[in-house]
């Protein structure tokens, strides 16, 4: 019995037409078909969702691999608008529209320009990504070792092809800023001189005493050759080529709309980061009033500290006065371990349904961390081999408060992101593609909402936190501003920066960092407001609506338990749930 199961599986998966399958079995067919396609064509990716298939294997990042998944994507939506949309239903509808959704947007992209626009920046790329994979990894038995150094011996080609993808955007105009440029060479000489120690020489230090020693032995010299052989080498040519031929070619221009795609190509990316129609106009009026609005609720909460100065000398002492920051790292790292223990213990007040999955606290990595935003979060595996990681940037600890801890940690971990993502991972029935899916506006929008809940939580009570949860918020409005900003309106990175400086309590030096990730990721710190500002009104909507049958609970459950949505899908799911609360009579 089960051999047939199997075969009539393989089946579906090879011809997921068949005469005889339903829409559904068709729908599924697909989705499973698009996912493994996924899976094999990027082995990172399989390592990051706990699937080890792939652990010995690298992308193909090639120019070629880019038009070759171009190609699929065109594939999938063809087969796609041959099922019978009329015959699904409930969570089967919503998963083919969103299907559908995701192969035009990432067709209309390839429109733009068919390769990788930004292979490599000053946040982005082998240097980070490669020891993030490693972090990844298991490393249990002599198998996953031997899958490893099968990965080292691949990397010196996957830096191959993404030199060639940085020549084929010299040959096309699509260059990154110099300006943002010109710190990635001086990366990728630090990684190189702290191989050594650096978390891709760290499996080789610590390894499993299951393992024999004698294989143990054999297996980290075969590490450390190819980390010196193989590795070193690659960075330095891929140092060469950035130093001596990219940044020469990269543009001088900083804005989005200045690339072959023009104000077009900007436009799109305001689309893909926001999932909604609003132009970078729009976006840019909607922030001038939220920085003018949360600006004098900060204001307001700065009387109740007792200071006498004006805002500008209030943000200065929040900047400079050793009170607020900590000297030891690892007293920064407890508390935010701290706050993630308290905000865990309040989740049953806020959630009819709570993830199980855990979440740790991290540093940053040292390499590049200077130029890392404060926090960043990193998602488990279904099967809870690997927590959810809220990794803390302890650099600079002089530009680490202590009053956006609490804002921080509820955005990054609990009821932020970790809760968001490990809640869709653990929501059975759903196909994969959504339960790993990510939308900006939606991810990002929820994070920035789960920081607001902070207050009915029973954080924010002292003045000085309560004004670093109103920066943060203010940070994100003043995105907003900057970006559109830079991108459609003409500004200078100099005049984004300084709005930053003279708009929000934010170190100079975060905000320096912060503008210049806006400038190689146009359009995605759009979506944090904007997500935020739909599920704060799809919350008033519902409250109005229901009264005193809203549940709070429900409604945050309501807004996470499809995974990551497109605004105007959540808010088509948010409407029917409404329904469902209170049934027409």
């Amino acid at each position: 019995m089960r051999k047939i199961v199997f075969v009539l599986t393989l089946i579906l998966a090879l011809t997921p037409f068949s005469y005889a399958a339903t829409p559904q079995q068709q729908l599924n067919a697909l989705f499973d078909s698009d996912w493994q396609w996924s899976l094999r064509t990027a082995p990172e990716m399989a390592t990051a969702v706990g699937d080890n298939r792939y652990n010995d294997r690298l992308s193909d990042v090639s120019p070629a691999a880019s038009l070759a998944a171009n190609a699929h994507q065109e594939k999938m939506l063809a087969q796609a608008v041959r099922i019978d949309r009329s015959k699904l239903s409930g969570q089967d509808l919503l998963s083919y529209d969103l299907f559908i959704y995701e192969k035009k947007k990432n067709i209309q992209a390839a429109g733009f320009y068919p390769y990788n626009p930004s292979p490599l920046t000053q946040l982005s790329g082998v240097q980070f990504d490669f020891p993030q994979l490693v972090a990844q990894t298991p490393f249990n038995d002599a198998k996953d070792y031997r899958n490893y150094l099968a990965r080292l011996r691949a990397l010196p080609k996957y830096v191959d092809g993404v030199i060639a993808q940085l020549q084929q955007g010299v040959k096309s105009g699509w260059v990154a800023p110099k300006v943002t440029m010109s710190v990635v060479p001086g990366q990728l000489q630090e990684f190189v001189a702290k191989l050594d120690s650096s978390p891709l020489a760290a499996p080789f230090k610590d390894m499993p005493v299951s393992i024999p020693a004698a294989q143990r032995a054999q297996l980290a010299r075969q590490g450390q050759q190819l980390l010196q052989e193989d590795i070193a080498p690659a960075f330095r040519k891929l140092d060469a080529y950035v130093s001596n031929t990219y940044l020469p070619a990269c543009r001088d221009s900083i804005a989005a709309s200045s690339l072959p795609g023009g104000p077009a190509y900007y436009a799109y990316k305001v689309r893909e980061n926001t999932t909604t129609s609003m132009t970078p106009q729009e976006i840019h009026q909607i922030g001038v009033q939220e920085v003018a609005r949360i600006q004098a609720e900060m204001k307001l909460v700065m009387q109740q500290t007792g200071f006498t100065g004006t805002f500008a000398e209030f943000i200065t002492f929040l900047n400079t006065d050793p009170r607020f920051y900590f000297t030891k790292r690892e007293d920064l790292l407890a508390g935010y371990k701290e706050i993630i223990k308290t905000s865990s213990a309040q989740l049953p007040r806020f959630f009819a349904d709570i993830p199980k999955a855990p979440v740790d606290v991290k540093a940053v990595p040292d390499v590049g961390a200077e130029n890392q935003a404060g926090a960043y979060y990193e998602p488990g595996t279904p099967d809870g081999s690997r927590p959810g990681y809220f990794f803390a940037n302890l650099s600079k600890l002089e530009t680490r408060p202590k009053w956006e801890m609490e804002t921080l940690t509820l955005h990054e971990s609990i009821p932020g992101h970790h809760l968001q993502t490990a809640r869709a991972q653990e929501i059975k029935g759903l196909p994969a593609f959504r339960r790993f899916g990510w939308y900006v506006a939606f991810g990002e929008g929820w994070a920035l909402y789960a920081e607001s809940l902070g207050g009915e939580m029973g954080f924010y009570t002292d003045p000085y936190s309560k004004f670093g949860h109103l920066n943060d918020e203010l940070f994100r409005a003043a995105r907003l501003v900057v970006d559109t900003g830079m991108h459609a309106l003409g500004w200078s990175r100099q005049q984004a920066i300084d709005y930053m400086n003279v708009n929000t309590a934010n170190p100079p030096h975060d905000n320096q960092v912060e503008i210049d990730r806006y400038i190689v990721d146009p359009g995605q710190a759009l979506g944090y407001k904007i997500g935020q500002l739909k599920i704060k009104a799809l919350r008033e909507k519902a409250q109005m609506a229901l009264g005193a049958k809203f549940d709070l609970r429900r409604f945050n459950n309501a807004v996470i338990d499809n995974g990551a949505l497109p605004l105007e899908m959540l808010e088509t799911q948010i409407d029917g749930w409404i329904a469902q609360q209170a049934p027409i009579k």
